[in-house]
């Protein structure tokens, strides 16, 4: 969609989004941002970035192509090389952490970046499982496969190996889509002699089935777009902001989960349902002040359940980035 036809409401926001994009800079200033108060905007902020850092250089870049300021770009760059560390750390997250926070670079050494961890990531690659196991980083057994080690890795691992990329989320479909019991989606495996079912994330992970349908969209260029129809099916959001568990209706909402499917949906051509879900958004959950609340981080641990979320905001503002012509829906 170009800029003429983007709808009126899209550009207004997401020059808000970043703005809070420098609010939160001079916040957070050398450290991550996580989750911030739904009430005061105070950020809970990391000092490596965890699974998240990604999505913070990726909003810093974001801001430097719409602001085209020297000095935000140089920001932009600072703070993805403060991703260094995270290159040779056994985590299928670094798609998370690398895909989106070097694919809006343009400054050679993000791109050589991303192209180091491309193979660092393959080195990680296990041909008899067929995929990227979940790593040991963040705790528990090694070998296990989750949803969320799916997204960003299919195309990072792609700049170095186009078969293992495509391998890894033809697994994942496999397991997570592929083998429902009962009619329920399962988000986590572990592997002993064989694949063992995990109810952690719980099946009704909203954030499962929108990690799992950003990485199909992501798939075209690495495996037949054929065999992902009928997964996508299985996988398509309704039109409206899903609740955190989907077995739980009554409880909280996700918008960060809304904001990651509306990217997947502008990639797989769904841009009317994507406009939809945007809209309800910025209209409902957007403040005046550029903060996307009603994210939930962790429902079971009560872990901000109602906040704004730094992966919630940058993936709205991708895809009003995408709405108005800065970025292809497909750059990143």
């Amino acid at each position: 969609m170009s800029r003429a036809t983007a709808p009126n409401w899209a550009a207004p926001a997401l020059a808000l989004v970043l703005e809070r994009v420098t609010a939160t800079k001079t916040q957070v200033g050398g450290r991550f941002p996580l989750f911030a108060d739904p009430g005061s905007g105070r950020w809970t902020t990391t000092g490596r970035g965890s699974w998240t850092g990604g999505f913070w250089a990726g909003l810093l870049w974001l801001r430097a192509r719409h602001t085209r300021s020297p000095e935000d770009r140089r920001a932009a760059i600072a703070c993805t090389d403060r991703l260094e560390p995270w290159i040779h750390a056994d985590t299928a997250t670094r798609g998370l952490i690398f895909w989106y926070g070097t694919a809006l670079a343009d400054d050679p050494a993000s791109a050589g970046l991303r192209e180091r961890v491309a193979l660092a990531v393959r080195e990680s690659y296990d041909a008899a499982l067929g995929l990227v196991p979940w790593g040991s980083s963040f705790g528990g057994p090694r070998l296990r496969a989750r949803v969320d080690g799916v997204p960003g890795l299919v195309p990072l691992l792609a700049v170095a190996d186009a078969d293992a990329a495509a391998s890894h989320l033809r697994r994942h479909l496999e397991l997570c889509v592929g083998e429902r019991r009962l009619g329920r989606f399962t988000w986590s495996w572990r592997y002993e002699t064989n694949w063992i079912p995990q109810e952690d994330p719980p099946p009704g992970w909203s954030r499962g089935r929108a990690w799992l349908l950003l990485a199909v969209a992501d798939a075209a260029h690495v495996t037949s777009p054929d065999e992902l129809v009928g997964k996508t099916r299985q996988l398509l959001p309704s039109s409206a902001v899903p609740p955190a568990d989907e077995e739980h209706p009554e409880g909280p909402l996700d918008t960060s989960a809304a904001a990651i499917d509306a990217v997947a949906l502008l990639k797989l051509g769904h841009r009317d349902q994507a406009v939809s879900l945007l809209h309800d958004l910025v209209r409902t959950h957007l403040t005046r002040d550029g903060r996307l609340l009603n994210g939930c981080y962790d429902l079971a641990s009560g872990t901000a359940p109602r906040h704004e979320l730094i992966w919630g905001d940058f993936f709205l503002a991708y895809a009003l980035a995408a709405l108005t012509g800065l970025v292809d829906p497909h750059e990143a």
